[in-house]
């Protein structure tokens, strides 16, 4: 067994990590234990700890007094500030993308939507969801847009489970989708990156109904 941090081991360990933070196993706040995560990847500590410095340099983890490193918690304003930038940012592409996408992305993203549509709330309607907006960013051609927005993407798994989940969803995110597709088809760059912040905006209000009743920390604690 090798203690290649960089090799697969790491990079694996680095992957199910964030795997859990997006599922919801590993929830804002929780404590990253090197030899319980090492015990139950199958792996020694070095690659484990790698993988937690990875996931702090990606705003992930934090450290704390007495606990050590731990799943970020977001406070409420920068669950705000990152819907803002996500707006930015897809708003952007959606702009671009009415002016580069080829039919057959225009294509696929139809394709991809009215799977969504039809699809039902959860893990399914998620997938669906994150090939339409990998889709669309794609057919934006930029490559320094598409770093940004990973990033911002990663960040967002702090918030765990998608919005998706909610029964009422799929369908309203798939009718927000379909506006975005139709301005995109027109090559109206306006109307496309106007419908995209308008679904982002949706997205955010779903993420703060599904907020309520959590203990949410406040910017000044």
């Amino acid at each position: 067994m090798t203690d290649d941090t960089d090799g697969p081991q790491g990079q694996s360990a680095y992957r199910r990590l964030l795997a859990d933070i997006k599922s919801g196993q590993l929830l804002p706040g929780a404590r990253l234990r090197e030899t319980e995560l090492a015990e139950r990847l199958g792996i020694s500590r070095t690659p484990v700890r790698e993988a937690i410095r990875q996931l702090e340099a990606d705003g992930l983890v934090t450290h704390q007094a007495r606990q050590g490193a731990t799943i970020r918690n977001l406070d409420y304003a920068e669950v705000i500030e990152l819907y803002v930038m996500r707006s930015v940012l897809e708003g952007t592409a959606s702009r671009l993308a009415a002016r580069m996408a080829q039919r057959v992305e225009v294509v696929e993203l139809t394709e991809l939507n009215d799977a969504l549509a039809a699809s039902e709330p959860g893990a399914a309607a998620q997938e669906l969801n994150r090939q339409f907006h990998r889709t669309l960013l794609d057919a934006a051609r930029n490559r320094f847009l598409v770093k940004t927005m990973s990033a911002l993407q990663k960040t967002l798994l702090i918030l765990g489970p998608t919005t998706l989940a909610d029964p009422t969803r799929p369908e309203a995110a798939a009718a927000e989708h379909a506006a975005v597709i139709r301005a995109i088809a027109a090559h109206d760059g306006d109307a496309a990156e106007a419908a995209m912040r308008a679904h982002v905006e949706a997205a955010l209000n779903a993420r703060i109904r599904a907020m309520r009743g959590r203990e949410i920390p406040m910017e000044d604690e």
